[in-house]
């Protein structure tokens, strides 16, 4: 058992997502299981969650399972989380990821300065936040999912246009999976990291753990400066 409480609850939120008994191997190593309503990936595919060193896998049926299970078997932990490495030993047709999973607590959140700027709150309905998915573009739009927090939206705005927004969606777990959005001429000026500290503060206040998942560097870069640690990864694979 991890003697470390936010990878300890990292691991209880992604278990509880497999949707079927499955544990992250304190030693390490890979726990394949079969879960067709695992919601680690999309209906059908095989998703797979690195954190700490050890691994957990669902897969949509026995015929799947077995075959992740002997392919993955060939490759050390850290590396199952690469898209690369993956498509080396695996059917792959297509891959969604992998993502950097990153974690905060109280004591180890850095909230970032306003510098002068004002965050305001709307509801995660407001019709200017669907402005800036628009500005923004469907695939960004989507992967951000600003239209389904479940907490205020924290904004920035120039001009009275939102220019960046930041909120969370109550995952299991008493999780707030964190959504950062910004429109493309106002990115490098810090926007993420002030709306996303707004976020952040507000689900630590309510008790939850910050998730933060991101792909791109710079929202990586945002995270790290709040303080958020990298403890794994995530990857969906849905086989050829």
């Amino acid at each position: 058992m991890s003697t470390d409480p936010l990878l300890a609850r990292a691991r209880e939120l992604w278990e509880d997502l497999a949707s079927v008994p499955v544990s992250f191997t304190p030693t390490g190593g890979v726990n394949v299981v079969v879960s067709p309503e695992s919601r680690m990936c999309p209906a059908g595919w095989v998703g797979l969650v690195v954190l700490g060193g050890s691994a957990i896998v669902t897969a949509p049926g026995e015929d799947a399972a077995t075959t992740v299970r002997d392919a993955l078997a060939n490759l050390p932990v850290e590396a199952l989380a690469g898209a690369d490495s993956v498509r080396g030993v695996l059917p792959v047709a297509r891959v969604l990821g992998p993502a950097a999973l990153a974690y905060v607590s109280d004591e180890g959140f850095r909230p970032a300065p306003a510098r002068g700027l004002t965050v305001e709150q709307l509801p995660g309905a407001h019709p200017d936040l669907r402005s800036l998915e628009k500005l923004v573009g469907g695939q960004e739009a989507g992967e951000a999912a600003l239209d389904e927090i479940t907490s205020p939206a924290f904004v920035v705005r120039t001009a009275g246009e939102v220019v960046a927004a930041a909120g969370y969606r109550a995952w299991p777990r008493r999780t707030a999976h964190v959504s950062v959005l910004t429109a493309p001429q106002w990115r490098g000026r810090g926007l993420a990291r002030v709306t996303g500290s707004a976020a952040v503060a507000h689900a630590l206040a309510a008790g939850l753990l910050p998730q933060w998942r991101a792909r791109v560097p710079a929202s990586r870069r945002a995270a790290l400066a709040l303080g958020f640690r990298e403890l794994g990864a995530q990857l969906g694979i849905e086989l050829a």
